[in-house]
């Protein structure tokens, strides 16, 4: 896919990944509709993507409510005449031992509310913004790309489970689309990155930062340009589908 004048749709645009993806993208020619619940973050987005010189639009949605998508997608469709790209990025952490015990007792566990917060935004949410993003693509006749945001800790990560239960449902969805989406000329694949340097690494511990760092065989954190590079691999590589790429420095080797 060539970015030239196509609409990418990216979820959580109003900051960090979601953000650096909106302008890299914007730089090559992309229109950008940004789905997000900071109306002053989604501004500041904007302002950053037009500055490029190319168009760009906020919508103020839930991924997690079925209706909220449903009429968000069905909007960024009429405005900019179709869909051509999606970047499930949204999500959030909900972090906590299954169980915890302390000298023997259980001290706590994680809550109900812990794990299903994270799901509904990392799984469900993943799942109907990718659904309403191939019924536009479908409806306009338009060949377009969805790309999920997963995560290595799909693998399993202490103090992680329903994050990395989320994050391995995104794979499987990613392929089970690849493979239902391909007879209309949609191809889908997803991102695993490992720790990138963010507002939240940077209000690290500088020795919890440098113990990140030395964990990694390139010595360092990725940086939010990089995983944007990896995006616009997917987009320009029409014989990529199906498939996650881990882009972690080399950590879980």
């Amino acid at each position: 896919m060539n970015f030239q004048d196509k609409t990418i749709v990216i979820t959580g645009g109003g900051q960090g990944l979601g953000r650096t993806m909106a302008i890299e993208f914007a730089k090559k020619g992309a229109n950008i509709a940004l789905i997000d619940l900071g109306e002053e973050l989604l501004a500041e987005t904007v302002q950053l993507v037009e500055a490029t010189g190319s168009k760009a639009k906020y919508y103020i949605a839930n991924v997690a409510v079925e209706s909220e998508v449903e009429a968000t997608f069905a909007t960024i469709a009429n405005d900019f005449n179709g869909i051509d790209g999606l970047v499930n990025n949204a999500g959030i952490l909900r972090d906590g031992l299954f169980v915890k015990v302390k000298e023997g007792e259980i001290v706590s566990k994680m809550s109900l509310a812990q794990f299903q917060s994270v799901i509904d935004v990392n799984l469900t949410g993943v799942f109907l913004c990718g659904r309403e993003a191939a019924v536009q693509m479908i409806k306009h006749g338009n060949k377009g790309v969805i790309i999920n945001m997963s995560s290595i800790a799909r693998n399993g990560n202490m103090g992680q489970t329903n994050y990395a239960a989320a994050k391995a449902g995104v794979v499987a969805m990613t392929t089970t689309w690849a493979r239902e989406l391909g007879r209309h000329g949609i191809r889908v694949g997803a991102i695993a990155p490992g720790v990138i340097k963010t507002a939240m690494t940077d209000g690290m511990k500088p020795e919890m930062r440098e113990r990140l760092e030395k964990m990694k065989p390139v010595g360092r954190l990725g940086t939010a340009q990089e995983i944007a590079h990896t995006a616009q691999y997917i987009f320009e590589n029409d014989f990529f589908t199906g498939r996650v790429v881990e882009i972690d420095g080399g950590l879980s080797m």
